[in-house]
């Protein structure tokens, strides 16, 4: 059965096949979800079925509230569920997967895959190593980097992220 991808805009193509609390605590531990977004998360599982106080209590916690008391909320939550945070070096490898996964499905675009957070990953795949080889450290870096040649490094992004998304060796575990 598939989930609600949370984690994406309502009308993405992307959409996880995870229950949306593994999904979102693989996110939450590479830091790829924001305090703010976890009643929400906690919302969506309660409408899918799952169900315990905490995560009822998470649900109800308003957006503004102290991040550290949402995180310790969202953590507890996980615990009463038996969901387990996965570390965090796997956590990124997995989010690198999914940005790759969301960048092949049209979701991402070239700008939005210009970021520094991951110029210190730790890659074990030559899949990951080929599609992280490719992403700009930033955004004005693209022009600088490329030149006029922006198709050719978008067709070696599109192949070097398909081959990530099918070689996939690291992710929740159901």
């Amino acid at each position: 059965m598939a989930a609600i991808d949370e984690t994406s805009e309502p009308d993405s193509p992307v959409h996880s096949t995870y229950p949306p609390l593994v999904e979102a605590a693989w996110l939450y531990q590479a830091d790829q979800v924001c305090p703010e977004d976890l009643p929400m998360t906690a919302a969506q599982a309660l409408a899918a079925g799952m169900d315990t106080p905490i995560l009822r209590e998470l649900a109800g916690v308003p957006r503004h509230a102290d991040p550290r008391d949402i995180r310790d909320t969202f953590e507890q939550a996980l615990e009463e569920l038996g969901i387990d945070l996965p570390d965090h070096h796997l956590a990124r490898r997995y989010a690198l997967r999914r940005l790759a996964t969301r960048f092949a499905a049209g979701e991402v675009d070239l700008a939005g895959l210009a970021s520094d957070e991951w110029s210190e990953m730790e890659v074990e795949t030559a899949e990951e190593q080929a599609f992280l080889a490719l992403l700009p450290p930033c955004a004005c870096c693209i022009e600088y980097t490329l030149g006029l040649d922006e198709a050719a490094w978008a067709a070696q992004l599109q192949i070097a992220a398909g081959t990530l998304v099918a070689h996939p060796t690291v992710g929740p575990r159901l």
